[in-house]
């Protein structure tokens, strides 16, 4: 009987050193899981609301923006969370939206980044001008 009750403890015990063994094995794949899924999912995220709210800061009067619905306009005029855009060519489309509808934002090109005219290409251009109107008036 002694022998059976001996046994019976290390069988306990054994199964003890199992159970925990196999609960820290439980944490790790636990923690592995949730390391893959911050990595996949959290993590990108984060970084695209990041960089949408720095376009947003950025954005400027006169700069070309794409609305969530596909519509290009200029910007027009800017506050805190709203922003009046411009549409079409007729210049009396303005309409007032949240900066979150707001996509994309182009920056105007710089005129003072392009290269000035040299006086020849401008006396060049000046000759082609008078060349079409010539061929207009005929």
């Amino acid at each position: 009987m002694l022998a059976s009750l001996l046994n019976m403890s290390l069988l306990t015990e054994n199964a003890a050193v199992s159970g925990s063994a196999g609960g820290i094995l439980m944490i790790l794949y636990l923690a592995v899981i949730f390391g893959v899924f911050y990595f996949l999912a959290i993590r990108p995220q984060r970084k695209e609301q990041k960089r949408v709210q720095t376009m947003l800061s950025q954005m400027e009067v006169g700069d070309v923006v794409v609305t969530t619905s596909g519509f290009y306009g200029i910007v027009i005029s800017v506050s805190e969370e709203d922003c009046i855009v411009e549409f079409g060519s007729n210049k009396n489309c303005r309409i007032p939206m949240r900066k979150t509808a707001i996509a994309e934002i182009e920056k105007p090109a710089d005129s003072a980044s392009a290269p000035a005219p040299t006086p020849a290409e401008t006396k060049k251009d000046a000759e082609e001008k008078k060349g079409i109107k010539g061929l207009l008036k005929r």
